[in-house]
């Protein structure tokens, strides 16, 4: 930063150079001057609507037209935040399923994936929640550009299973089995049939039961073989309610115990 420029003329050309977040550390990094004057200088930025701090210490510049808003996107920063908080992340779920074209209902908030638990954040009308997976090692994610870079992402097989894995997250059965049908275009038999084998047998039986009710016999025959010759218990769409007298799919041995209505 030139010693005529001001800690407010250097965050506010920030977005010239295509970077919409920054951190306490670069800020001492560029400035020399006080602890106070900082703080102020921040503070007023806040104030006026200029930035936000999603958490302590990272802070990310809101353009003018997101000023309303309070945020620019999540889309925008989430990689640099989980960078800075040294998390390891993918985007899921329903926001993985609408990057992949599958975006008949936006979810609430921006839905992340992580190994342990991470509080939501809101910073103006953006939310981001977290979602904590007892198999993140090993999920199959790409990356995907952004419109200030890239940001890693659930594969479609990844989000398929995950969608079984989190049903209140994804809206419920109804929701999901909308979303499969949506997203069966995007996905590879060999990709989901490789994918079956990081998740609990009883979502490989739950997604192969939604996949033949969506009528994608293609997908649920690749899941097919991956439980093949396994003995197979019967299991409740929901868990957690009553499955006494529902009927039994005899191919999955999933208890169908929940109304499924798809949005087709």
């Amino acid at each position: 930063m030139a010693r005529s420029s001001t800690l407010r003329d250097w965050i506010e050309a920030l977005p010239e150079e295509g970077r919409y977040t920054f951190t306490r550390p670069d800020v001492d990094a560029v400035t020399d001057a006080s602890a106070k004057t900082v703080k102020m200088t921040l503070r007023r930025l806040k104030r006026s609507g200029a930035i936000v701090a999603p958490r302590q210490d990272f802070f990310v510049v809101v353009p003018r037209e997101y000023r309303a808003a309070g945020c620019p996107p999540a889309s925008w920063f989430v990689d640099d935040l989980m960078r800075y908080l040294g998390r390891r992340y993918y985007v899921g779920l329903l926001s993985a399923a609408a990057l992949h074209g599958a975006g008949h209902q936006q979810p609430m908030a921006f839905q992340v994936m992580v190994e342990s638990v991470e509080r939501s954040i809101q910073a103006g009308r953006a939310r981001i929640d977290f979602h904590v997976s007892s198999v993140f090692d090993g999920a199959a994610t790409q990356l995907i550009q952004t419109e200030t870079g890239a940001m890693r992402v659930a594969t479609p097989e990844t989000t398929a299973f995950d969608l079984v894995r989190f049903p209140a997250a994804s809206g419920y059965w109804s929701n999901i089995a909308t979303v499969l049908s949506e997203l069966a275009e995007q996905l590879d038999p060999e990709a989901l049939a490789a994918s079956a084998a990081r998740v609990a047998r009883t979502d490989v039986q739950r997604l192969g039961w939604l996949l033949d009710f969506v009528d994608q016999p293609d997908l649920a025959d690749a899941l097919a073989p991956t439980i093949a010759g396994k003995r197979l218990r019967p299991t409740p769409l929901t868990g957690g309610r009553e499955s006494a007298g529902a009927p039994l799919d005899p191919r999955w041995h999933v208890l169908v115990n929940d109304d499924v209505e798809p949005d087709l």
